[in-house]
C-alpha cells in the first residue's frame, strides 16, 4: 500500500473508531454533534466504492438531518468512481490539497522563537485558549462552541498550546496513532502572531513529540502554498493529493 493510501485508510479506520459516526451505503460520516464547523464533519468512501445516484442522495439527506454541509473528503485514486458520482449531483470540489509526511530522520529543527513556551493543555483555561485560537484562526467569529473545548480535552494527549509574550498564540496537534501514523491537525496561529516562526515551531514540536510516542509518520493537509513552505522547512514532503469537495445550500 502506497503511503497515500495508508493515510486514507488510517483515516476511515479512526474515524470508524469515533463514537458519533455513521455510515450512509459505502460512506463513512465523520460527525461531531457539537462542533458545526465544516472540517469536522465529512464524509469519507470505501475503498473503491462505486456510489449509486441513490447512494448520494441518502447521503445528502443524512448531513441535512444532522444539520451538516454535505461534504468529503478523501484521495480520487482511493476511489475514483466517488468524484464523477458526486459531481453529477451537484458536488463542487472545494480546493485539491496537497498530503504531506514527515517520518524519522526527516524533521528539521526550526529557528527558535524568543519568549515561546509550547505545552500540552491541563486547565480549563488553557482548552478554551487553545479553542479559541483554532475556531478564530479557521475563519470563526466569536467564542467557540463548547463541543469544540470538549474534543480537544478529550484528544489532550497529542494537543499543544503555544504561548508568545504570555498571550495564547497557536495551538494544534496530533491524533491518536493507528499502525504508526499520526495526523497533525487543527493548527492554527492567532492573527497578531503570524509570520514570527510560531507555526513552525509548534509543529516541529508536535511532531517531535508524536514521533518519540512511537508514530513513525506524521501526516498533514496544509491550508495552502504559503502554509506547505512552512512545513517544508521542518521536513514534510508531499505524498499525495485529496480533494475535498461539498454540496453548498441550495444545490441539488
Amino acid at each position: 500500500m502506497t503511503m497515500a493510501n495508508a493515510v486514507q485508510d488510517y483515516a476511515r479506520t479512526l474515524t470508524l473508531r469515533s463514537p458519533d459516526h455513521y455510515r450512509v451505503g459505502p460512506f463513512t460520516v465523520r460527525h461531531h454533534p457539537g462542533w458545526e464547523l465544516k472540517y469536522a464533519n465529512y464524509a469519507i468512501p470505501d475503498r473503491e466504492a462505486e456510489p449509486t445516484a441513490d447512494d448520494v442522495a441518502a447521503l445528502v439527506d443524512a448531513f441535512r438531518e444532522h444539520e451538516r454541509l454535505p461534504r468529503l473528503e478523501f484521495l480520487p485514486a482511493w476511489a475514483p468512481a466517488v468524484e464523477p458520482a458526486l459531481l453529477a449531483a451537484g458536488f463542487t470540489v472545494e480546493n485539491r490539497a496537497p498530503l504531506l509526511a514527515c517520518g524519522h530522520g526527516d524533521l528539521r529543527t526550526p529557528t527558535p522563537v524568543g519568549g515561546l513556551r509550547i505545552a500540552v493543555p491541563s486547565t480549563e483555561a488553557e482548552f478554551t485558549d487553545a479553542a479559541r485560537v483554532q475556531h478564530q484562526g479557521f475563519g470563526g467569529e466569536g467564542e467557540p462552541e463548547p463541543g469544540m473545548t470538549d474534543w480537544l480535552r478529550a484528544a489532550a494527549t497529542g494537543d499543544g498550546v503555544a504561548v508568545l509574550d504570555g498571550t495564547p498564540a497557536g495551538a494544534g496537534g496530533c491524533s491518536v496513532a493507528v499502525d504508526g501514523l499520526s495526523e497533525l491537525a487543527g493548527l492554527a496561529v492567532a492573527a497578531p502572531f503570524r509570520r514570527r516562526g510560531v507555526g513552525a515551531a509548534l509543529s516541529a514540536w508536535l511532531t517531535d513529540r508524536a514521533l518519540g510516542q512511537g508514530c513513525r509518520t506524521v501526516w498533514l493537509e496544509p491550508g495552502g502554498p504559503d502554509v506547505e513552505r512552512i512545513y517544508a522547512s521542518i521536513g514534510y514532503r508531499r505524498i499525495g493529493e485529496k480533494v475535498n469537495i461539498s454540496l453548498e445550500p441550495g444545490g441539488a
